[in-house]
């Protein structure tokens, strides 16, 4: 009887060995973790990022910025492109473009597709084409770090971002 109470108390003296070892390299891992630097990119890990979704908001500046960055677009894309791609049967794509405070482009994504794939394409071209953007004002960037422009496309004579 004593041998099965001295058996029975080893075994969960191992367990209680084993669920600490587990939970310091649980605290371990955790602390070598916390030690390195961040792996994501800086845009992605602790940008200060804004979103406009339309053409209002209280932060005048920022409004400026993006009408700046559409008219860019509008006025610069070749009538050849516009010509492709208004010919092709869409429905007007929704796109939001992260823009960087140095003015390059972090990502381009297609939040409501044209439901044609080379439309899509196209727009991803025409923002990469149009590259450099202006940087942000100095206000601005002391305040953000990454602004994403949201925009309907529209293709007829021109592009129009609404």
């Amino acid at each position: 009887m004593q041998a099965a109470r001295d058996e029975e108390e080893a075994r969960r003296e191992a367990v209680r060995r084993a669920i600490g070892r587990q939970l310091d390299e649980e605290a371990d891992r955790r602390d070598a973790a916390a030690r390195q630097p961040n792996a994501l990119p800086y845009s992605l890990s602790t940008a200060r990022r804004v979103r406009l979704w339309g053409r209002t908001d209280p932060n005048v500046e920022l409004v400026q910025y993006a009408e700046a960055w559409a008219r860019k677009i509008q006025f610069n894309t070749t009538l050849d492109t516009v010509r492709a791609v208004s010919q092709r049967p869409h429905t007007p794509p929704m796109v939001t473009v992260a823009m960087r405070s140095d003015g390059s482009v972090e990502s381009v994504t297609i939040v409501s597709s044209s439901g044609v794939a080379e439309v899509d394409e196209a727009i991803r071209r025409i923002v990469e084409a149009q590259r450099p953007y202006p940087a942000f004002p100095p206000n601005l960037a002391r305040a953000y770090d990454v602004i994403e422009i949201r925009r309907t496309w529209y293709f007829d004579s021109a592009v129009r971002l609404q």
